[in-house]
């Protein structure tokens, strides 16, 4: 509850004790002057909750129950929602916003919760692990959304799942570029997505260097992301294709150094590199020195795609 003025504590207290006490818990009381209150509320079979009053207007509720089926969430929706009537009848129209989260399952047997590469946090419907191994270098995880269907996921970090063509025809251009009897360079891009698509589009040559050096990246893909990846990844070599499961900056070097050009870079590298090292000390050098040297084998006229 965000008010629109300042929290008399010890009001909201007395006017919230009933509804916890009607339920049998326990409370507990903790005041400093200056930053409000505290107390907490447990309940004989695990359940609990957190009362938080902030003088300067932010009441916070957080109930953990212990039981997860129908009836605990009925009972925790029904204690709410007297928490909610009794601030409102408190405050009389005083109340700035009424924000109600929905409830974070823990300990459950499938993880639902992945962060994105920029901090927030996402819950997808994920209902089965379809694969989860660890390789030398990383975690490989593949799951299954209702909504998205399989997603890879390496070292926590969401890469892909086979509902996102979208994503592989944005870094390919949109549906605007030319791809017959070109010469196309893919950094990264194990999942298979981007290959399989250029690939129907005739191009004289797609050179594709999965940079995280896994294997198993690929092998995880090519049995279940087949929906992304198609079968360009049975094999590591095509009629106009080849994967190179290999660092991609001694591989960019050796090109430049041959005088090799593309008519097409795409950087499809993963957002958290698994390594930088020895080649660079930062991520940002890291980067860097992938498009200066992407920009040492493309053509003058060429095009160079990245996230």
């Amino acid at each position: 509850f965000s008010l629109n003025l300042a929290a008399d504590c010890n009001a909201v207290l007395k006017a919230l004790q009933p509804i916890f006490q009607e339920q049998g818990m326990t409370e507990t009381v903790h005041n400093w002057e200056d930053h409000g209150y505290l107390v907490t509320y447990i309940k004989k079979n695990g359940s609990f909750a957190n009362l938080r009053i902030h003088p300067h207007g932010l009441v916070l509720v957080d109930l953990q129950s212990y039981n997860d089926d129908m009836k605990g969430r009925e009972e925790v929706d029904q204690l709410l929602n007297k928490v909610e009537e009794r601030m409102k009848e408190l405050f009389h129209g005083n109340i700035k916003r009424v924000k109600r989260l929905p409830a974070i399952l823990r300990g459950g047997v499938i993880d639902r919760y992945w962060p994105t590469a920029d901090g927030r946090l996402v819950e997808y419907d994920i209902d089965e692990v379809v694969y989860d191994e660890d390789s030398p270098f990383q975690n490989i995880k593949i799951l299954h959304s209702k909504q998205f269907g399989n997603i890879l996921i390496l070292s926590g970090d969401v890469n892909l799942a086979e509902s996102d063509l979208a994503y592989t025809q944005a870094i390919m251009g949109s549906g605007k570029e030319d791809y017959s009897g070109k010469e196309v360079l893919i950094l990264g891009g194990g999942d298979g997505g981007i290959l399989y698509e250029i690939v129907k589009l005739k191009p004289k040559m797609v050179t594709m260097v999965v940079s995280n050096i896994d294997q198993m990246v690929i092998d995880g893909c090519k049995k279940h992301m087949r929906k992304t990846c198609g079968d360009v990844l049975d094999n590591l070599k095509g009629e106009c294709y080849q994967v190179l499961i290999e660092d991609c900056i001694p591989v960019l070097k050796r090109y430049a150094k041959e005088g090799r050009m593309f008519d097409y870079v795409i950087n499809d590298l993963t957002a958290v590199p698994i390594s930088t090292s020895p080649e660079e000390d930062s991520t940002w050098e890291f980067l860097r020195l992938i498009l200066d040297l992407s920009m040492k084998v493309l053509k003058q006229d060429g095009k160079y795609f990245t996230q």
